[in-house]
């Protein structure tokens, strides 16, 4: 009885050399990634660089030195100056708003993201999330005379409240975003078992979908609480008292104040920042890991 034999097609040279070239161009083209990314690298460590020798600089020395040389005596003197300056009452005032302002926009944002997710087929729900998506596209540049004039009908200008209530507003709709895309991503069977197990919605949502959209939650929370610490254009309208005022407009002030010591103004601007790098330092796995998700649909 014959056997029929059956042969593998053996690549040709021109299929070989097919293959060399692409991964050739791959490699050429890794080389060329990894290139930029050292001099992006270079380009955003150079400013730090700059701000961070410069403040342990003396006046007096800053300006016959070369700026980018570190200093041969390293000095506290600015650091003092910053602290003697009342900086920790404004540091207070940017903690009370960032924390006033994020912890309920993140906790309204994720109720509502949880709510959106679950009631598919509610009409007013989709028309919430319509509102949220909605929201992105308004700058807080375009309505912040409307902001003021609600805020002085309340009679809270001038508060740190007076920043807040906006902060928790514009914080909101790029947390739903974020938060409901990550729900989605949560098997439908877990729902299904907890509501089989007795578990209500409320239930449901702060004892499985609370822990599981944990990364998501970290994410919004830092990104959060950078731009409202960074927040600059609330604090100077809605505020007019300097024990109200924010680590922003300190910095501001700190310029017109100490003229052109520029290490001491360097010195001011690397002691508001250290909270924000820390906080990315503890949260940066889950923040990024919470942007790849987030996102993901």
């Amino acid at each position: 009885m014959a056997t029929i034999t059956k042969h593998r097609p053996t690549p040709t040279v021109s299929g070989t050399h097919g293959g060399a070239r692409k991964r050739s161009r791959i490699a050429q083209l890794n080389w060329l990634g990894g290139s930029l990314s050292w001099i992006w690298l270079v380009i955003v460590m150079l400013p730090i660089y700059w701000i961070v020798i410069t403040s342990f600089k003396t006046q007096d020395t800053y300006f016959i030195t070369n700026p980018l040389a570190p200093p041969s005596d390293f000095s506290f003197a600015n650091y003092k100056t910053v602290v003697e300056s009342d900086v920790a009452r404004y540091f207070m005032n940017s903690v009370i708003v960032t924390a006033g302002a994020v912890v309920p926009a993140v906790v309204v944002s994720f109720m509502a993201a949880y709510a959106i997710v679950r009631g598919v087929g509610s009409r007013t729900l989709r028309l919430m999330n319509g509102v949220f998506v909605m929201g992105l596209a308004i700058p807080l540049q375009a309505v912040i005379i409307p902001v003021y004039l609600i805020i002085i009908r309340l009679q809270m200008y001038d508060t740190l409240a007076a920043i807040i209530l906006p902060s928790i507003a514009f914080a909101i709709p790029l947390s739903v975003l974020v938060l409901s895309n990550f729900i989605r991503d949560v098997p439908k069977e877990l729902f299904e078992s907890m509501r089989m197990d007795g578990a209500s919605e409320w239930g449901t949502m702060w004892r499985l979908a609370f822990p599981l959209t944990r990364p998501a939650l970290v994410t919004v929370t830092i990104y959060n609480a950078l731009g409202i610490w960074n927040g600059f254009l609330l604090p100077l309208v809605l505020t007019q008292n300097p024990d109200n005022r924010t680590i922003p407009l300190a910095l501001a002030d700190f310029s017109g104040q100490f003229g052109v010591n520029v290490p001491a103004i360097a010195a001011s601007v690397t002691l508001t920042t250290l909270p924000i790098v820390l906080l990315y330092a503890i949260g940066r796995r889950q923040l990024l890991s919470g942007l790849t998700a987030g996102f993901s649909k």
